[in-house]
């Protein structure tokens, strides 16, 4: 019996050779044809986590979403077909990662160009390219965006990307919505507030939503409800000076298992709850529902993949442990 079920690919069985089958491929026979290191993905597994997405955020009644998956956490044209194929969005942080997906034939109108740190030429290439959002992560930003959008006769959309000041209990370094993040406006400085009136000014920017990412793995739902909230009563702020939040994003960072028994909550969970703060901030501050706007990326696409190595060298420290040498190093699983 194979006991891996919860953190390898949803089709990964032991056949009568104790050889792991992915995807009804014998993984020592890919082995065999491509060497190692090698790095298999199982599509069916990836299409599921997909249309579990779609199905998840898609149920509610009232509420508009839409799923990007977050090309950081993998992308090559294979996958970017497979996401197309399935009707999602790509959240993308380079232009080499809008490459990929337009190469993949990935409608650029799906397209949103996140990063805090994008140069001109990014922009230029992005704005080029017509993909559907920019998400602004910081006032130089804003000021290129605003120069080469109306240096091109255009008025690019756009959200902006706000820190919430919301702990989401996970690793330190992959924390990301806190006041000490290199991620989005503050908040708690009163950055954000001062982002929003400026880009709602500058003639090159359509202030389109806004978005905030929390950190990942979150294996805890509350956060998300927290960052909900801090960030529709900042946008009801500026009701009355004109601003309608038509898009929000809460981003991502759902958790997924790496060790057996370490079980995250369903997505259904996530978007349950993600969904209801959303209906009842927008309830409370007076606003319209805004469409939801989701960034899953390694709860897509972490539990279909599987590294294959060979062992080399070993050696036996008696009384103490066995090392086995394989060909991949911890930088191919960090």
């Amino acid at each position: 019996m194979f006991d891996g079920h919860e953190i390898f690919p949803a089709t990964a069985k032991l056949n009568e050779q104790k050889h792991l089958v992915l995807g009804g491929c014998d993984s020592v026979e890919l082995v065999q044809e491509y060497g190692t290191p090698l790095y298999v993905y199982d599509e069916d597994t990836l299409r599921g986590m997909c249309r579990e997405f779609v199905e998840a955020f898609g149920r509610a009644k009232g509420v508009n979403s839409k799923i990007l998956y977050a090309a950081k956490a993998f992308i090559n044209p294979a996958i970017a077909e497979i996401v197309s194929e399935e009707g999602l969005g790509m959240d993308v942080v380079s232009a080499g990662e809008i490459a990929v997906s337009l190469a993949s034939g990935f409608p650029s109108e799906r397209i949103y160009f996140h990063g805090n740190n994008k140069s001109q030429n990014e922009l230029e290439i992005a704005i080029d390219s017509n993909v559907s959002k920019i998400v602004i992560d910081n006032f130089h930003e804003m000021e290129i965006l605003n120069k080469v959008a109306l240096s091109k006769g255009i008025v690019q959309d756009a959200l902006l990307r706000v820190s919430p000041g919301v702990d989401p209990h996970t690793h330190v370094k992959t924390t990301t919505g806190v006041l000490d993040s290199k991620f989005g406006l503050s908040i708690d400085t009163g950055d954000a507030a001062l982002a929003i009136s400026k880009a709602m000014e500058l003639p090159g920017i359509n202030l389109r939503g806004l978005h905030c990412h929390l950190g990942s793995p979150i294996f805890e739902l509350e956060p998300y409800s927290i960052a909900v909230e801090a960030i529709f009563r900042l946008a009801s702020q500026f009701k009355m000076k004109g601003f309608v939040m038509e898009e929000f994003s809460p981003g991502g960072g759902f958790a997924i298992g790496y060790t057996r028994g370490q079980i995250p909550p369903p997505i259904a969970s996530y978007a349950e709850v993600i969904i209801k703060a959303v209906k009842d901030c927008s309830k409370e501050f007076g606003m319209d529902v805004p469409e939801i706007v989701m960034e899953p990326g390694r709860s897509i696409v972490g539990r279909a993949g599987v590294a294959l190595y060979t062992v080399g060298s070993t050696k036996d420290i008696p009384g103490i442990r066995k090392y086995v040498s394989l060909d991949g190093g911890m930088g191919d699983n960090i």
